[in-house]
């Protein structure tokens, strides 16, 4: 029996708690929360996406408000960081150092540099880390993955996809709204699919990006085309300055030589490929969420398991570093390297 403990229980250690509640081989022994209210109740956490709001069952679990102390006294096995970004460095570093397997949640970090910290962290100590880019484990995203490499459609010609939210109000302290902790939408948001167009067609040589600064005094919604040595046009779209009313979407039209590719989490969640010979296809979609696969992944991988490789540490670090691009392009209206 894995040993696994949970920091931050907001709407994403909650998430996780679910989880790993699946799991026969996993007991998810201790949480910490510096603030004591997300201990006591937790009713009423919200997110974007549905699957979080239960009130749990703590009980027979031990509580901390120090992460320091919960690593001293508590015998884990791993631990999910689901903290906000700006301590996902601190925390994810301080786990591995000791001597624990960690998954943090995404983005890896505020900045490059922390990432290549936390990265190095993982190599020291010879633990595994994995950052938790959840639409590398999406089903509809896997699926459409798997077609593009089969090649059976042929060639990419184009591709967009957009990540539209209502503004995140709902976060500990207001952190998602303060762009010195979350990085904005766009580090917080949009770097979900900066780190599929990375996964799907490679780390692309430049960027060029356009956006508006929105309510965390940062970047809060982008359109970013991402350039590589093909003639393809690969473009993404993401913020959070959508009205209330809107709630959120996610979405993907992928145009092949032979088909197109179209998902959106707004419309019945369908994934539908259109041949361009023949009728519309809605193919078997796995259960489940991005969530429980890669927690599924982690699972398996620190219980000795051999995996397939997924994401890494520094493919994380890079998706950072895209988004680094990304913002530097929209500061000087020009194209931006991936250095």
């Amino acid at each position: 029996m894995l040993k696994i403990g949970i920091v931050g229980l907001g709407f994403m250690g909650k998430m996780h708690f679910r989880c790993y509640k699946s799991h026969k081989n996993i007991e998810v022994v201790a949480i910490c929360d510096a603030d004591l209210k997300q201990l006591k109740d937790t009713s009423g956490v919200k997110g974007n996406i549905s699957g979080a709001e239960e009130k749990l069952d703590l009980s027979n679990i031990s509580l901390y408000s120090d992460l320091s102390k919960m690593l001293a006294e508590e015998k884990l096995d791993a631990v999910s960081i689901a903290t906000p970004t700006f301590l996902h460095a601190t925390h994810s570093i301080e786990a591995l150092e000791a001597g624990l397997h960690v998954l943090c949640e995404k983005p890896m970090a505020l900045n490059s540099a922390d990432c290549l910290k936390m990265s190095a962290a993982a190599k020291h100590s010879g633990k595994i880390l994995q950052v938790g880019h959840c639409i590398r484990f999406w089903p509809e995203y896997v699926q459409a993955k798997e077609i593009i490499d089969s090649q059976k459609y042929g060639n990419v010609l184009a591709a967009t996809f957009q990540r539209l939210s209502l503004t995140p109000t709902w976060s500990w302290d207001n952190w998602f709204l303060d762009g010195n902790r979350s990085g904005g939408a766009m580090l917080d948001l949009h770097i979900h699919d900066a780190d599929y167009v990375q996964y799907v067609f490679g780390t692309p040589k430049a960027v060029f990006s356009q956006g508006v600064l929105g309510p965390s005094q940062d970047y809060d919604h982008c359109h970013t085309q991402y350039l590589y040595d093909n003639e393809s046009v690969i473009t993404a779209e993401g913020g959070w300055i959508m009205s209330p009313g809107f709630g959120f979407e996610m979405s993907f039209k992928i145009m092949l030589e032979e088909a197109t590719l179209i998902y959106s989490s707004a419309q019945e969640a369908t994934f539908r490929i259109y041949p361009k010979d023949g009728e519309m296809v809605k193919p078997d979609i796995p259960e489940g969420d991005g969530y429980s696969f890669e927690i599924k992944h982690f699972v398996e991988h620190i219980s000795g398991k051999n995996v397939p490789s997924v994401i890494t540490p520094e493919q994380s670090a890079d998706s950072v570093k895209i988004i680094e691009a990304e913002k530097e392009s929209i500061r000087t209206m020009e194209k931006s390297s991936i250095s």
